[in-house]
């Protein structure tokens, strides 16, 4: 059988001398044997295709010895065949021992082995090196079984800080958490948005795995107290707005009692003011029960819609009253807006009285009436009387004595003005006429009236 090792500390030639050893029959160039997983690659050394009879013999009387950097030591008898034969069955347990190690090296490269798992066994296989009764290059075999060694503490630690980052991670999502559930349970007024929130949180929690038990415990006794905290104080709202919607229901049954006792009230003004007021303290009174809320709000709506219905056909009489009296009150302005008062002011003052008289007997009229209607009636009473304003000021006696007193003053202030020249006192001669001119002016207003009566 042809062995690949590499070989510490003896001579290839060497191995010719040794009693009861063939030598073998080439040496091969030196070749790098494939290094474990960890990217530790095994130094350069010198291997060949050879019998193993290159890492043991077996001596006259059949025992069978390996060759070590450290020396020969037995390792078993060999008396069932040819020393050959015998080399051959000691090296295929030796590559039985390589193979675990080609095994170790493969799944610690690949990330599939148990760092942990394959430390122990790289550590047992390496610690029975020195025993083991095989025949193969152990030398390089423990240079191997010391690099997986190396690798798994490597990826034993790797995967010590992996599961503690992740624990780390864990341990402050379920902080958050519990910090976020007590802020809920400490403030939150959206009771149904905050509890669901609350089941979310329990749902997430359940997914984070890797915290340590005392560490779990401490937190889920935070969020747990968080969410009792929270039913407390929701529970503790919802007896008081029970309380509250009792007082409710109970004062809008007595705002029920007033509105059915106004409902057949004629008084449509107070009533209508005092159904306001119903409305405004029903708002106030707050929700009852929603089981009796809307009940309740149907037997007030009830009894405001007879009232309202009774008001507005007393209304729809009222106006179609008030429209036939504006339709008298127009006939009336017709006849008025046909009177001349130049030219019998006495009849057409009389007509107008009689006009006015008919006018109060006739009544209301609809409101958007009211303004043009009392306009031309107003028009009509205007031109009557401008009419007789004009001939009290023909008749009046006092209008041309006005006029001689307002002559007499402009004539004394232009005789000192004329004074006050002639004296050469040019400043009262200036004063006197400016006062001329002024009473000139009120005058020509006195002539003019007497003038147009």
């Amino acid at each position: 059988m042809a062995e690949q090792n590499t070989h510490r500390g003896s001579d290839v030639s060497g191995v010719a001398d040794v009693p009861g050893t063939a030598a073998p029959a080439d040496v091969p160039a030196p070749h790098k044997v494939p290094h474990p997983a960890g990217g530790a690659q095994a130094p350069a050394v010198p291997v060949a295709e050879t019998h193993p009879s290159r890492w043991g013999r077996v001596a006259d009387d059949g025992t069978v010895y390996v060759r070590t950097a450290d020396g020969e030591r037995a390792v078993g008898v060999w008396q069932a065949g040819s020393p050959d034969e015998g080399l051959t069955h000691y090296a295929r347990k030796f590559d039985d021992l390589r193979t675990e190690v080609e095994l170790l090296e493969s799944r610690l490269a690949s990330g599939a082995g148990d760092p942990k798992q394959a430390l122990s066994s790289a550590t047992h296989l390496r610690d029975s090196l020195a025993e083991a009764a095989v025949v193969g290059d152990l030398d390089a075999l423990r240079v191997r079984l010391d690099q997986v060694v190396t690798h798994a503490e490597k990826a034993l630690e790797h995967s010590k800080q992996e599961r503690e980052r992740a624990r780390a991670e864990a341990v402050a999502r379920k902080q958050a958490l519990a910090e976020e559930a007590e802020e809920i349970a400490a403030s939150s007024t959206q009771w149904k948005a905050a509890g669901d929130r609350l089941k979310a949180i329990l749902e997430e929690w359940k997914t984070i795995k890797g915290v340590d038990r005392k560490t779990d415990d401490e937190l889920w006794k935070r969020f747990s107290k968080a969410r009792e905290a929270f039913s407390r104080r929701r529970g503790s709202h919802f007896a008081e707005l029970d309380k509250q919607r009792a007082a409710a229901k109970r004062r809008k049954e007595e705002l029920i009692e007033q509105a059915e006792a106004l409902s057949d009230s004629t008084d449509w003004g107070p009533t209508a003011s005092r159904y306001k007021e119903l409305m405004a303290e029903w708002k106030a009174a707050g929700r009852a029960p929603k089981d009796a809320d809307d009940a309740l709000w149907q037997r007030f709506r009830a009894a405001q819609d007879a009232f309202f219905s009774r008001r507005a056909a007393a209304f729809s009489e009222r106006d179609a009253e008030f429209a036939q009296n504006a339709a008298r009150k127009e006939e009336l302005l017709v006849e008025g807006e046909k009177i001349d008062p130049s030219v019998n002011l006495d009849a057409a003052k009389a007509q107008f009285r009689r006009i006015q008289e008919t006018w109060d007997e006739i009544g209301k009229v609809p409101r958007d009436r009211i303004r043009e209607l009392d306009g031309r009636l107003k028009a009509v009473a205007d031109r009557i009387r401008a009419a007789e304003d004009a001939r009290w000021r023909r008749t009046d006696p006092e209008a041309e004595a006005r006029a001689a007193q307002f002559r007499e003053r402009v004539e004394q202030f232009e005789a000192q003005a004329e004074k006050a020249r002639a004296a050469g006192d040019e400043k009262r001669a200036k004063q006197a006429e400016a006062q001329a001119a002024q009473w000139r002016e009120w005058l020509r207003t006195a002539e003019e009236a007497v003038a147009n009566r």
